[in-house]
């Protein structure tokens, strides 16, 4: 359904320091910068674009929005939450934990404020 998310950063050099090594944690790949100064990820056919707001004005957090961000094991999530919370993400929610239906789930706010979480699939 979905081609691509796009969220806005302050400092695009602060959010690809945070975004590498969360995605590094996850077996992904470093963010490249296109021609027009977006700094993009691709992961398994999924697409996260950053960019500094085309209105000029500041990047804000979607109050309510969450990202969620697909891991393959529990311990690609538990490695996610450390790399973020490392390299100025913050801790939110509950720890990382295993939720009822067997899914490993964990939560951060990158640098801008942006909810994300990483979680594997359920397998109950």
């Amino acid at each position: 359904m979905f081609t691509h998310v796009m969220i806005g950063s302050n400092d695009l050099e602060r959010a690809k320091r945070f975004y590498d090594a969360t995605f590094a944690a996850l077996g992904g790949n470093h963010g490249e910068v296109d021609a027009r100064g977006r700094l993009i990820y691709v992961h398994e056919g999924g697409r996260l674009m950053i960019t500094k707001p085309i209105d000029g004005k500041p990047a804000t957090a979607a109050n309510g929005g969450t990202i969620g961000i697909a891991a393959s094991r529990p311990e690609h999530v538990f490695a996610w939450h450390a790399a973020g919370t490392a390299h100025g993400g913050t801790a939110i929610e509950s720890p990382p934990t295993e939720r009822p239906n067997g899914s490993v789930v964990a939560y951060l706010r990158d640098p801008d404020g942006n909810k994300l979480t990483a979680r594997t699939l359920p397998t109950k």
